[in-house]
């Protein structure tokens, strides 16, 4: 693995951590006001960037180098609305795929075949992600201020968690 894709990925695990933090710091807007549901599923959000994170440490660790941490940035941790926190997740995922195709085009620029097959992953889990937090912003924006459906909705997000 050359210079250019080791430190790629070493960013994407900072990435991937500061994601697990930006999801947890969500968690816990919903559990101040309280909706435990939404809460869950953003705590199992966070996990799963974690483990992602991890997936590309390995990854590293695989090809015989070491990892070189980062500082991970402070997340946001005032949310005005339930809507801007889903207008948010959604904009992150985005950022998050543009971030993984930068170190794709990368590996296919460097013929870094074992790279480039590595990612394929992260793009399909991408797609999936940026799915989903399109689907639950829109249910949210269709939902409005309507505190029943909202109810309803936070159950469906603690089922979706288990």
């Amino acid at each position: 693995m050359n210079e250019k894709i080791f430190k790629a990925l070493n960013e994407q695990i900072k990435h991937e951590f500061y994601s697990s933090y930006l999801y947890l710091s969500m968690a816990s807007y919903f559990e101040n006001i309280p909706l435990e549901g939404f809460s869950k599923w953003f705590r199992k959000q966070a996990e799963e960037e974690r483990e992602h994170a991890m997936k590309i440490y390995d990854y590293i660790l695989d090809r015989n180098l070491h990892v070189d941490l980062q500082a991970i940035d402070k997340p946001t941790v005032k949310f005005n609305s339930i809507e801007e926190i889903f207008k948010a997740a959604l904009e992150h995922e985005r950022k998050v795929t543009h971030w993984i195709y930068q170190i794709y085009e990368l590996a296919v620029q460097e013929k870094d075949h074992a790279t480039h097959v590595f990612l394929q992953w992260f793009i399909t889990e991408q797609v999936e992600e940026e799915k989903n937090a399109q689907d639950n912003l829109d249910q949210i924006q269709l939902f409005g201020e309507d505190k029943a459906a909202l109810l309803v909705l936070d159950q469906n997000f603690a089922k979706k968690a288990s």
